[in-house]
Parts: C-alpha cells; structure tokens; sequence
C-alpha cells in the first residue's frame, strides 16, 4: 500500500509538473511518430530515505522475533513464518537491496576511501545482524536473510553432505570473502552484488546468466541444506567466527539430553555434532605429531598463499576500469587495433594525457599486487588452521548444535523428546 501511495503520489506531481510547462512552452514537444520507443528501466526506482530507515526498523524487529522465537519460544513453525516474510519483505518487496551481504564492500570501500561515506541505512543493515548474533547466534540466518529464506523453502529432499566435503567447500566462501575485500578496497567492483544469485528472482529481471545460477543454486537447495549460504555466502563467514563468542547459543534439548539419536536425522546443514569419547593413548600420540606438523607448515601456507595472490596482480587489476581503458588506449596506440571504443573516445576527448593514464593504471596494478599478499595470505591461513583444526580433539557427551555451523532453523526441536514433554508441561501449567 506504501509503494502504490507513493506512486499516485508521483503520478500527480508529474501531471502538476507537465501542466506548468506545457503552459510555458514556446515550441511544441519533438514528434516520436518513427516508432522510437522508451527504453524501460532495468534497476529499481530510488527509494526515498524514510523508507529505508523504515527498512532498518524492520530489519531489527525481525532480528529481535528472530531471537526470541529461537532462543525462548523454541517453536519451528514460528520461524518459518518469519522466514516466509522476510522473503516476502526484504526478497521481493525490497527486491534484495539493502544487503547486509553486499554491504561488507560498502563498509570496505569507506576504510580505504576517505572520500566515499557509507549511508547510515547500508552501515545498520551490515552491523545489527553481527551484533545480534555475537549475542544470540545466527538468528539472522535462522529467518530474517531473505537468501536464506528463498533456499530454506525449496529444501525438500535434504541429503547429508559428508564432513570432509563439506570443509573443503567452505572454503570457498573465505575465497570469495577475501576477493570481495579485495576487489571492494581497490574500487575495482563490488562482485558480491554483481554475482548475487538471487537478485535476478527477487526483481523479476536482470542478467540472464545470473538468473541461471540462482535457478541452479535453487535446484541443488531442494537436496543440499542451503548451498549458498554454507559453501559461499562471504557475511556468513564473519558470522561464523562471531558465533562462536555468542553469549547464548541454540540447544537441542531444552534441558538434559537422553541420547536418543533422533535429532541427529534432522540437521539438513550437517550442525550437530555427535558425542566423542576421549582418544586413545596411540589415537592422542598421532593427533599430537600431525599437529606440530601443521603449525609448522602455517606460516609456509601463508607465505604460499601470498606470493601465489601478488602473482595474480595483472588478471586481477583488469577489473578496474582504468587498468581496462589503458590497455585499450595501448592496443590503439601501437596500431594492434584500428577501431575505437566509447570509453576510449570518450578518455581522448578530456585530452588527458595518455602518460597520466598509464601512470594510474601502474598505480592500481601496484595495489593489487600489494593487496594480494594479504588475500593470499588469507587463504594459506584458513587452509592452515582449517587443517590444524583436525588434530584438535573435543570431547562431548552429549549431542550439541555446533556454535558455528547452526543456522537456528529450529528443526531439531521438533525432534527432541525432552521438548515433547516441555511443551505438555506448558500446556498443564495453562490449563
């Protein structure tokens, strides 16, 4: 109602507008009789500031139900009704934008650009997500994400995805992380929202390409438990580590655990982590050699990691627009090409010189080679832990929901008997 308001708003201005000029006008209007036709847009409308303060409003209360129903409530079908509107609401009626996903490169870009300031709306959508969930876990995950949402509610024919290879596809998420940053810090593009998977289905339009890859992603989502949230998603890697530090966390169990196994089929994210009895003396001996192994290896992975990241600088700079427009402005130059483009037309009418350019295309190839020390460095670090993390034994006695990996979808409460008998006493005490 909001939106249709604000549009007969805008129509009436505009008929108030037209009638003023056309009173004024001293010509009459060009004649379109050739049959040129507008071009429709293909982004969304600028939305005026109220509406996405109204968007942050939204965005905390949903985080806030969020955490009750999780934490308090405990009630599955509440959280699914949550992640229904979340999609509705920041999926298709807010058509994806702002993301708290995408602004990690808005928040990026402001550290290392002094003159670019984040808006307060796109810094809120990034910080109170990470703020709910180093106090309540990854509630934001559990029914307020609206890529989350879209996924969680094709999943149908869930399929365990065996813990090896789900470590190893994670990684994939770090990787996309640190390119974002890297990408995001140089001004060379925000590849997060360019390669968003779901954007094109929220706006009903957009690069076909991408509407394909969230129509795949969607498909492998009705067997494997939210792919792109667990193997991709680069904001859910900052949510990981912050979770772990959560002040309260998602249990199984309301109270005491019986072991009867029967959660253990209800994880479709591969979260709960079964009971571990202490290693063996050999079992211990051998954990203990392979892991002085890899904290030896850590700094060898890290300095791997960044030579082969620096070693990258000249693909990686092409992203950048001036490092594209200078090896046009070369290929035109020394006659390898005969044609002009528009970016090229365009760079030689400011008559800048072509030195200048080369100069800043140098300038930025520099930076990306400095910058790739630190993504690959990055790598080669949480390859390094990640293997450092299997020679860490844990015992547990009971089943648990991993701090890290649960996205507080609430399944296994349905599950529990020990919940089943919580809720009986609920209802005997209403009664």
């Amino acid at each position: 109602m909001m939106r249709f308001a604000q549009i007969i708003t805008g129509i009436a201005l505009a008929l108030i507008s037209c009638g003023l000029v056309w009173s004024a006008e001293r010509f009459p209007p060009p004649d379109f009789e050739s049959g040129h036709e507008m071009p429709s847009p293909t982004t969304p409308h600028p939305r005026q500031d109220i509406y996405e303060y109204i968007d942050v409003v939204v965005l905390l209360a949903a985080l806030g139900l969020a955490s009750y129903l999780v934490l308090k409530k405990r009630s599955r079908r509440a959280i699914f009704a949550l992640t229904v509107f979340s999609l509705l609401y920041f999926g298709f009626w807010r058509e994806g934008c702002v993301c708290p996903i995408g602004g990690t490169q808005n928040i990026v870009l402001s550290i290392f650009d002094a003159e670019y300031v984040v808006p307060i709306t796109v810094a809120a959508f990034f910080l109170l997500p990470l703020v709910f969930t180093l106090f309540f876990g990854r509630t934001f995950c559990a029914a307020v994400c609206p890529l989350g949402a879209v996924q969680d509610l094709v999943l149908c024919r869930p399929v365990a995805v065996p813990s090896w290879a789900e470590s190893g596809l994670r990684l994939l998420a770090y990787v996309y992380l640190g390119a974002a940053v890297l990408f995001a810090a140089t001004g060379s593009a925000f590849i997060i929202c360019r390669y968003d998977p779901f954007i094109s289905i929220f706006r009903l339009t957009g690069d076909l390409n991408i509407l394909i890859l969230g129509a795949c992603l969607l498909l492998i989502g009705v067997f494997v438990g939210r792919p792109y949230c667990r193997f991709i998603c680069p904001y859910g890697v900052v949510l990981r580590q912050l979770s772990r530090l959560s002040r309260r966390r998602v249990t199984i169990t309301p109270d005491e655990c019986i072991q009867c196994k029967l959660c253990e089929e209800s994880c479709p994210f591969g979260a709960i982590k079964k009971p571990a009895a202490k290693w063996s003396d050999q079992d211990y001996g051998i954990a203990k050699k392979r892991l002085g192994f890899f904290l030896l290896i850590l700094p060898v992975l890290v300095l791997l990691g960044g030579w082969a990241g620096s070693s990258l600088k000249a693909v990686a700079a092409r992203a950048h627009e001036t490092v594209r427009l200078a090896e046009r402005i070369y290929l035109e130059e020394t006659g390898e090409v005969t044609e002009t483009t528009d970016a090229s037309a365009a760079f030689r009418a400011t008559g800048k010189e072509i030195e200048e350019l080369y100069a800043d295309a140098s300038s930025i190839r520099a930076q990306f080679g400095f910058g790739g020390w630190f993504f690959g460095g990055f790598a080669g670090l949480v390859i390094g832990l990640k293997l450092i993390g299997l020679s860490v034994w844990r015992q547990r006695t009971d089943y648990e929901a991993d701090r890290a990996s649960c996205l507080a979808c609430g399944r296994c409460f349905e599950y529990c008997p020990r919940e089943h008998v919580r809720l009986e006493q609920a209802k005997e005490v209403k009664t």
